[in-house]
């Protein structure tokens, strides 16, 4: 991972086997970022995607391997109530299974570059994100408190 910070924002170029969630969680720990929102591109070679089920409050995995276009990165770092970096990802992916031409999506758990990804990363400015817990759906949402 390489990066560079012009005026507010940060560009971040990841390289073959990074891992892009915790290259980001990386970057935000080390330049004190409490709280940014993300989105980017890359050729990637796995990916773990998360479908949420708020039936049993559990996150269903499917898991992709193989030449994948990362053509839509989305997320946010907030910090929770113990002051840890927390990441809500979603991303878009295509591939090709034989002659045909596939798309997945969702929340994102893990992404393996495997050309490049470049990553947009904008930090929030006067204020911080944090991340309340709910019990409700054992997740945790914004908190602007």
């Amino acid at each position: 991972m390489d990066y560079r910070k012009y005026a507010q924002t940060y560009y971040v170029r990841m390289d073959k086997g990074d891992e892009i969630i915790s290259c980001i969680l990386k970057l935000c720990r080390k330049e004190n970022i409490a709280s940014a929102i993300f989105s980017g591109i890359g050729g990637c070679s796995g990916a773990e995607i998360q479908t949420f089920i708020p039936q049993t409050g559990t996150f269903e995995t499917q898991t992709l391997a193989g030449m994948l276009e990362l053509a839509s990165l989305n997320g946010n770092i907030v910090t929770d109530e113990a002051g840890n970096h927390c990441h809500h990802t979603h991303a878009v992916f295509s591939y090709k299974d034989g002659s045909r031409h596939c798309m997945a999506a969702g929340h994102i758990r893990s992404i393996t570059v495997l050309y490049t990804a470049e990553i947009e990363l904008r930090p929030v400015i006067g204020g911080t994100i944090r991340q309340k817990h709910d019990a409700e759906t054992g997740t945790g949402f914004w908190d602007f408190a």
